[in-house]
């Protein structure tokens, strides 16, 4: 019978003790960042709960926002349907602090959470695209009788709006565009979304992020957001960003940033195709969504797309230059009577 050789069996039991107190170490961070997570999007929850209502389209619960008819319209009368979709890491406050009170008085404002954020459901897989959203949201505000509305999107959200008019052009009447996206870019997939985005980044880093992000950096993410403008006073505790801190937000909208550029790329040979009024609204100073590489492209391949250029306004016209915003929406409503 061989020896053994007390020294490697020392060696061998401290190796699998070291393994087990790594693997107990693990397991224990592990759960304390699962369960941290869901405390601060408990917290984020119960600070900031559904405004709306839920319309199930497709077995997809959508979440959306109905403020309804303007007071004092004659009977019968019926102002047009306006709706409101947000952009990326959004959700319905983004459209709530500003913007919506601006338009209640004239238009039945409708504004919806786009499928993964705040609190409709996320499409799972490579339907989380943009003409998938659009088709839910399309089929959620049908259900509440709004026909041919105004489609007002921003960033992310005017991208949506975009496969909304490809796909149904006679579902909706005219197109608002604020600081959206319309055209490939040059540079690549950011490495926050390449992770984010990525299986393994989605199982271990969205936990991470979700559990101790602290306030201060979602406060300067927003700054830059907002930039070369201050973030208005009062909009951070509206928006509630814990809600986008969520993990089902945070997965969901890095997959939709993931493949944004590959859909944008397709939907530019359709422009052609479009024919309905389009107001854009840009900020010169947008570096987020620049306004060459974008609104103006769009400008020159679309022959209906009337656009307005904002001086030292960045990418968030809606909440620093609402009065422009709301401009282009009366322009398209304008124009659509004269059609």
């Amino acid at each position: 019978m061989p020896s053994i050789n007390p020294r490697l069996l020392i060696w061998r039991r401290l190796a699998i003790k070291q393994v087990l107190i790594a693997a107990l170490v693990l397991a224990l961070g592990t759960g304390v960042t699962l369960w941290r997570a869901s405390v601060r999007e408990a917290a984020a929850v119960a600070a900031y709960p559904p405004q709306g209502e839920f319309i199930e389209v497709h077995g997809q619960q959508i979440h959306l926002l109905d403020l309804g008819q303007p007071p004092g319209l004659e009977p019968g009368d019926q102002a047009p349907d306006l709706v409101l979709i947000h952009g990326a890491s959004g959700h319905i406050r983004d459209m709530t602090f500003r913007l919506a009170p601006a338009l209640t008085d004239r238009y039945r404002v409708i504004i919806v959470d786009r499928p993964g954020l705040g609190y409709s459901d996320r499409i799972r897989g490579a339907e989380a695209s943009l003409r998938a959203q659009a088709a839910l949201i399309r089929g959620a505000v049908a259900k509440l009788g709004a026909e041919r509305p105004i489609v007002l999107g921003q960033s992310y959200g005017g991208g949506v709006a975009l496969s909304w008019a490809l796909d149904a052009p006679d579902s909706l009447s005219a197109l608002v565009m604020i600081g959206s996206v319309s055209h490939p870019w040059p540079t690549p997939l950011s490495l926050f979304y390449k992770v984010t985005s990525s299986p393994l980044g989605q199982r271990l880093a969205v936990p991470l992020l979700t559990a101790y992000v602290p306030e201060t950096t979602i406060r300067n993410a927003l700054t830059e957001v907002f930039a070369p403008q201050p973030v208005p006073a009062g909009y951070f505790e509206h928006f509630g960003p814990g809600l986008t801190l969520r993990r089902s937000a945070l997965r969901a909208n890095a997959r939709q940033r993931a493949n944004l550029l590959a859909e944008i790329e397709t939907m530019v040979p359709r422009y052609r195709d479009l024919s309905l009024p389009i107001e854009a609204v840009h900020g010169r100073a947008d570096t987020t969504v620049g306004l060459d590489l974008h609104a103006r492209q769009l400008a020159r391949d679309v022959p209906s797309v009337n656009l307005t250029v904002l001086e030292g306004i960045g990418h968030m016209p809606h909440q620093v230059a609402t009065e422009a915003v709301v401009a282009a929406v009366d322009r398209a409503a304008a124009r659509i009577k004269l059609r």
